[in-house]
């Protein structure tokens, strides 16, 4: 009897602190959590629209320090049982709204939504690059009156001249701008009648190539813009202009020449970095060193092994951005990200996509930027080619259809330059028509057709030719198997087009860098880069002297 009494007891104060617990346990239901493995195309913030959570709370529960950058294949932990953050909050006390960045947003188009700027809103959000901001991101926005609706109908990409400020300032002066995709210091000097060097002077710009979208800058004004002139057989997609901002470049494979470049008015040297899985940033550094003690700019065309890519394409992804950004780190001017991959002979067959590729680009640029905005960023160039047909497989695709799915998946907020190759042209620059070989109006036959084509995906940014090149098998022989069209180019053909190239780039407003393909090699065989080689076999040079003319160095 005795031990009933005691295990009633006992039982009555187990019930006594339960009661708390239960209530408690009642009021605050424990987190939940689910597994989800990263598919092609998830972003953070598409993932945490899905769970009905937010970004900060999967990176939070993942250790993720950057929510950019996530890979195909990986394994999140979702925190679930919250709300989906609205598109637009309602108002807080104080002035200021919180507001979760869309797909799309960058600063300078928050700042006119919300009816405030971009430098007011850096000045209460901890910002270290106003250039990289990510979907599910929440800022605070200063307000200064009535938060004006969302505009629903701003394209993700505004043309240059939708701007808050008048196209045309008043004379003397100073007014200020936001910098808008595809603006250069040159391009925004024009428009406002005044000159690059005196933007950077009121500015504290050191490096006039360095400008980032949603950056606020005084213009001091005075005068008129010049307008541009029409020129044949220019591009006819009106373009932001870069004007004296365009350069040129050649693409070297051992130094040997540095006079004979700098004769030719180039400023860039172009340098093929190939990595492989383990490799240490430190690999670049000597390409880098030595342009830079030439006294040249040096961009880093850099690709890996398809391979190691087509084995396990989320994980290579993700390794290859911490490649280069810990190459961004060493200081080159310029990093392209990849090289025609487009074609089986740099990407895995079966796998070749322009989404999967802008997936790389994605991660790639973040990781770039973050470990050095000052570097230019540039889309791989697509192999221009027709032989697909028109068409885009994992096998295979044609130029023009690949970068149109770039363009779809968002590559255009990856790349402050979109990379272009033009190798395949035995016919003037400024010719639209007239190519002696079958399929005569290809765009790829033409200079002129190349830069509309890229120029009408890409409408709101600049095109940097990373190769342009002509064939000339002039003290070679007769070309290679599947070159024969090359047999007729002469080398003075060859000086003449590259000169017309570099005037026709300078002028149409639409190209940043052409690098000439190429200066220097010695390669004669199934891939006869030597004939496309400025230096030829004696060691002459006419397209020195060519391009020197045009570019005024001699």
């Amino acid at each position: 009897m005795r031990r009933i009494l005691v295990l009633s007891s006992v039982l009555v104060v187990l019930a006594l602190l339960l009661i708390p617990v239960t209530a408690m346990v009642s009021a605050a239901p424990a987190q939940q959590t689910t597994t989800y493995v990263v598919q092609w195309g998830d972003t953070m913030y598409s993932i945490a629209v899905r769970f009905n959570t937010t970004v900060q709370a999967i990176a939070q529960a993942n250790n993720i320090s950057n929510p950019n950058l996530i890979f195909a294949g990986q394994t999140l932990i979702i925190p679930t049982g919250g709300t989906v953050p609205p598109t637009t909050p309602p108002s807080t006390p104080g002035g200021t709204v919180i507001y979760t960045v869309q797909p799309g947003d960058y600063l300078a188009k928050i700042a006119r939504q919300f009816n405030t700027t971009v430098s007011a809103i850096l000045s209460v959000n901890n910002i270290p690059n106003p250039n990289l901001i990510y979907p599910g991101q929440q800022l605070v926005i200063p307000t200064g009156g009535t938060t004006p609706p969302p505009a629903t109908s701003m394209p993700a990409t505004p043309p240059p001249q939708a701007t808050s400020v008048p196209a045309t300032p008043p004379p003397g002066g100073q007014t200020t701008y936001v910098v808008q995709p595809g603006d250069t210091l040159s391009s925004i000097a024009r428009r406002f009648g005044t000159t690059t060097s005196a933007i950077a002077q009121a500015n504290g710009i050191v490096n006039p190539n360095l400008i980032f979208v949603g950056q606020v800058l005084i213009i001091p004004t005075g005068g008129t813009a010049p307008q541009p002139t029409a020129i044949p057989g220019q591009p006819t997609v009106p373009p932001p202009n870069p004007g004296s901002g365009f350069e040129l470049g050649g693409q070297t494979f051992n130094f040997a020449h540095p006079n004979e470049m700098r004769q030719s008015g180039m400023r860039w040297a172009k340098i093929q970095v190939r990595y492989n899985l383990g490799n240490p940033p430190s690999i670049a550094q000597g390409a880098i060193d030595t342009a830079h003690s030439q006294g040249f700019k040096v961009l880093l065309s850099v690709l890996g092994d398809p391979g190691q890519l087509g084995a396990n394409p989320g994980s290579y992804y993700s390794q290859f951005a911490s490649f280069l950004g810990g190459v961004a780190a060493l200081g080159p001017d310029a990093i392209e990200v990849w090289n025609e991959q487009n074609i089986d002979r740099e990407w895995p067959v079966g796998q070749i996509s322009p989404s999967a590729y802008t997936q790389m680009l994605s991660q790639a640029y973040t990781a770039i930027k973050i470990a050095n905005p000052n570097v230019l960023v540039i889309s791989g160039a697509p192999a221009p080619t027709g032989f697909f047909g028109g068409a885009c497989t994992g096998n295979g695709c044609d130029d023009k259809p690949f970068i149109q799915g770039m363009a779809a998946a968002g590559a255009a907020n990856y790349a402050d330059c979109i990379g272009v190759h033009y190798n395949e042209g035995i016919v003037p620059p400024n010719q639209t028509s007239g190519d002696p070989r079958g399929n005569p109006n290809h765009y790829t036959r033409y200079f002129p057709t190349m830069v509309n084509t890229y120029a009408q995906v890409f409408p709101n940014k600049l095109l940097c030719f990373t190769e342009l090149g002509y064939l000339s098998p002039e003290g070679f022989g007769a070309p290679p198997p599947g070159f024969e069209w090359s047999a007729n180019t002469s080398v003075q053909e060859q000086a003449e087009w590259l000169a017309q190239a570099a005037v026709l780039s300078r002028q149409s407003g639409r190209i940043r860098i052409m690098v000439v393909w190429n200066v220097d090699s010695t390669v004669w065989g199934a891939d006869p880069q030597a004939g496309y080689a400025i230096i030829r076999p004696n060691n002459s040079c006419l397209a020195c002297q060519t391009l020197g003319s045009v570019m005024g160095t001699s």
